[in-house]
């Protein structure tokens, strides 16, 4: 597919696929967030925050970008753990590029030896971009060793330091994987950015908003359920969701005194879902216990794992 240039002259229209891989919390959903120019995928301080793969697809005047964004790869301690790990190592087989992300103001963790070893399987063809992500943070004393050691996990990788947050190199990393595709027609209608639909990116918002506001033992161990998505025309959307705890005394937490915690939740994540579908939002939240969760493959299903 060809597409004019302002000089009238044909350019090659390319388009591909690049899973975006790293351990949790170096900044992945943030940096795809950033490049697509709007948020499609949840973020959080906290990690493990993407548990199932998504697609954010930025179209261009000349091309067409397909991100996967992945489950952190990490050493897994339940089934969900392993069911991360596996979105992310099948995404890999898939794609056309790998876009590595690390945290450049820390040294290499022991997760990135890991994911190093799947990567170096799929063989020496592979296109491997290393985005050196969180430069803003790093210090300057020890970013060169940081850096010389990171690509020394992936040789041959494309290294590129960047910033999510401040747009450093942006440019040149979008460059450096369009010089990997082929050509190609775009595999989605430029209007379409994602590949959930409202009620799913809704569950990862209210989600997100757990993360952010509740205490570092509760997070992990939470889901969402959309239990009801209604449209009312000129009134917005009505939501009913449940946010499922493994504990007995997480439930409390998550409640807080009078329902003050509940409510903080549920207002941060009505107005994040307000912001990405562009209308008003009632949302209605309620807690459940099921123990070990993550451990249970019956429930892992009916929660869409």
């Amino acid at each position: 597919m060809n597409v004019m240039t302002e000089n009238n002259h044909p350019q090659v229209y390319k388009s591909g696929f690049v899973a975006v891989m790293g351990r949790p919390n170096v900044g992945k959903s943030t940096l795809i967030n950033t490049l697509m120019g709007q948020k499609v995928a949840a973020v959080s301080p906290r990690p493990q925050t993407t548990r199932k793969r998504q697609m954010g697809i930025l179209t261009m005047d000349n091309a067409q970008i397909v991100f996967i964004d992945t489950p952190g790869i990490h050493e897994a301690r339940h089934k969900l753990g392993e069911y991360m790990n596996k979105e992310a190592i099948d995404t890999l087989q898939e794609s056309d590029a790998i876009l590595w992300v690390v945290d450049a103001s820390q040294p290499p963790h022991t997760d990135e030896s890991i994911l190093a070893e799947q990567i170096s399987r799929i063989g020496p063809s592979a296109d491997i971009i290393l985005a050196l992500n969180k430069i803003d943070r790093a210090d300057e004393q020890n970013s060169e060793q940081h850096l010389d050691a990171y690509k020394r996990l992936a040789p041959g990788a494309y290294a590129i330091p960047v910033s999510a947050t401040r747009g450093d190199n942006l440019g040149e990393l979008v460059e450096a994987i369009l010089a990997v595709f082929d050509p190609g027609p775009p595999f989605f209608p430029e209007d379409q950015i994602t590949d959930l639909y409202e009620r799913e990116i809704a569950a990862d918002l209210i989600r997100e908003a757990a993360l952010l506001i509740l205490r570092d033992e509760v997070p992990h161990g939470i889901a969402i359920r959309i239990d009801q998505f209604t449209e009312r025309n000129e009134h917005g959307a009505y939501i009913e969701a449940t946010i499922f705890v493994e504990k007995e005394s997480h439930k409390g937490i998550v409640i807080g005194k009078s329902g003050s915690m509940l409510k903080k939740i549920g207002t941060a994540a009505r107005k994040e879902i307000e912001a990405m579908s562009g209308r008003n939002v009632f949302l209605r939240l309620r807690v459940k216990v099921r123990k070990n969760w993550r451990d249970n493959e019956n429930v892992l299903r009916r929660f869409g794992y």
